[in-house]
């Protein structure tokens, strides 16, 4: 089970449902991660105003 770094709560994620570069949020403090490696799991944490690439709408470019 994977642990919020930030508040120590339990990260409700299906560890083997993610992959390399997902993001992953704590629903207890809202913190932002991204899957940095899935074995052994570990998360870094993101940078506020981070933007997903995938997240980006067609026709936005990154800035």
């Amino acid at each position: 089970m994977a642990v919020c770094p930030e508040c120590e709560s339990a990260l409700d994620i299906d560890e083997e449902e993610i992959t390399d570069g997902d993001a992953v949020v704590c629903d207890e403090c809202g913190a932002e991660y991204e899957v940095v490696s899935t074995d052994p799991l570990e998360l870094a944490r993101m940078e506020e105003g981070y933007e997903d690439e995938d997240d980006l709408f067609e026709g936005e470019e990154e800035e």
